[in-house]
């Protein structure tokens, strides 16, 4: 009897033992699922291909179910957009976008990519639409232009929502008319899969789909949210045109105030560091030609103005012509990327003021002759800080850096004294203890 208990439990045991290892077995693979998170806020350029491309490899290394795709835009680029979505559409990994949070919007280029998801989805309260490439950069086109790109961008989006089962027909209204719905029409027009309220929601929406073949399980999936890189972030940052508009005064306050300032080494260094990231904008971000012709215009009669007098008529023109190349510059960005009045009217201010500043008390200093100021200085001492000779070197007058000459050599950090000023060159000569010479200069 006692042997028939003690098998009867031990059975009992095993069986338990089985249904509890089975039970782990299965949870463990549910939890073993995961999904790959990015978001997306603002302007789409070239930086956020860089993140989608990023999200799609970590997605596939982890071997994740999908790419969910956070987003809320007004437009972008459509030079990016069509880069984004040419990568979505070969994608091997499902790519799912939800257009969130509430009262968050695909507008323009967002609508493109929305499209282009394997699975669409939006929060409540969100919108999708107005994507007419007039939003998506290219400024002030012809008419026959202008046509070109409508027609490019309907056929586009046309292919796009066909490849994905989506209505074409409102795609194409989308852009030739402007058309924008909320998230419960774009569901009743088949514009979007699910009216998702939360992340989570989704998740259990896109449970059980099939894709390729595959079964999505990702009722209980792990999130992986993936930030953008430190690079992303700030190359998106620069490539703002308020920024970029900043980067170009910068520039050239650093470059002028270099060269009217020799070895004060952090004007220049600032100047050159910021003409380079314009460059890599420029480069990346469709910049006007013309714009720039002006800016360097401006600048050119700024500093004519400073060489030659023109009681201000070389100064106005230089406003104007850098108020109208900052305004061209970006002309050709989306229209929510355009530069407002705001800053343009403070930009050239300052730029009038700088100029201005340096007309009077810098090259117009050293170059129309203010010679009563450098004749009194002749006779004086000066330190020399990078050694003088035949061959040149600086020397350190009133706190300013002159290249300096001597036909004896003279070390630095050693005194001289002042013969003669010649353009921005200075002749010295060894200093003598013994003979009576202003201290006060340095």
């Amino acid at each position: 009897m006692n042997m028939i208990k003690n098998i009867s439990l031990f059975i009992l045991a095993l069986i338990s033992a089985t249904v509890f290892s089975l039970s782990a077995l299965a949870q463990s693979d549910v939890s073993t699922s995961s999904v790959t998170v990015i978001s997306i806020q603002g302007t789409i350029g070239p930086t956020t291909t860089n993140y989608i491309n990023r999200g799609l490899e970590t997605a596939n290394e982890r071997g994740d179910e999908a790419l969910i795709i956070e987003l809320d835009t007004p437009g972008g680029l459509l030079t990016s957009t069509q880069d984004i979505v040419q990568n979505m559409l070969a994608s091997e990994m499902p790519i799912v976008v939800y257009v969130t949070p509430s009262g968050g919007n695909a507008g323009s280029a967002g609508t493109f990519i929305t499209l282009a998801a394997h699975v669409a989805a939006m929060a409540p309260t969100t919108t999708i639409g107005a994507a007419s490439p007039v939003s998506m950069g290219g400024g002030q086109q012809d008419s026959v232009m202008q046509k070109k790109i409508f027609n490019y961008s309907e056929s586009f989006i046309e292919n796009i929502a066909k490849e994905r089962g989506r209505n074409a027909e409102w795609a194409k209204s989308a852009v030739r008319d402007g058309e924008a719905v909320t998230e419960a029409e774009a569901l009743e027009l088949n514009v979007i899969d699910f009216i998702s309220t939360d992340l989570n929601e989704l998740l259990i929406q896109m449970d059980g789909m099939e894709f390729e073949g595959d079964t999505l399980q990702t009722a209980q999936a792990n999130i992986n949210r993936l930030e953008e890189s430190f690079a992303e972030k700030f190359f998106s940052f620069i490539m703002r045109p308020e920024i970029m508009l900043i980067l170009t005064m910068v520039a050239i306050y650093g470059i002028v105030g270099e060269v009217t300032n020799p070895g004060a080494i952090v004007p220049g260094v600032a100047g050159v560091i910021s003409l380079i990231l314009l460059l890599y904008g420029s480069a990346t971000m469709p910049i006007n030609v013309a714009g720039f012709v002006l800016i360097g215009l401006a600048v050119a009669l700024f500093i004519i103005e400073a060489f030659t007098p023109t009681f201000g008529i070389l100064m106005t023109g230089g406003a104007v012509s850098f108020f109208l190349g900052a305004l061209m510059l970006f002309q050709e960005f989306p229209k929510d990327m355009q530069l407002d009045w705001y800053w343009l009217v403070p930009a050239t201010i300052m730029m009038v003021i700088f100029f201005g500043w340096i007309a009077t008390s810098g090259i117009k200093a050293q170059f129309t002759g203010h010679r009563t100021g450098l004749e009194a200085l002749i006779g004086k001492k000066a330190k020399v800080i990078d050694t003088v000779s035949q061959d040149g070197g600086r020397v350190l007058i009133s706190g300013e850096y002159w290249n300096a000459i001597s036909d004896q050599k003279i070390k630095s950090n050693e005194w001289c004294e002042i013969v003669q000023f010649e353009g921005l060159t200075v002749t010295v000569k060894p200093y003598t203890p013994n003979k009576e010479i202003d201290n006060g200069v340095n």
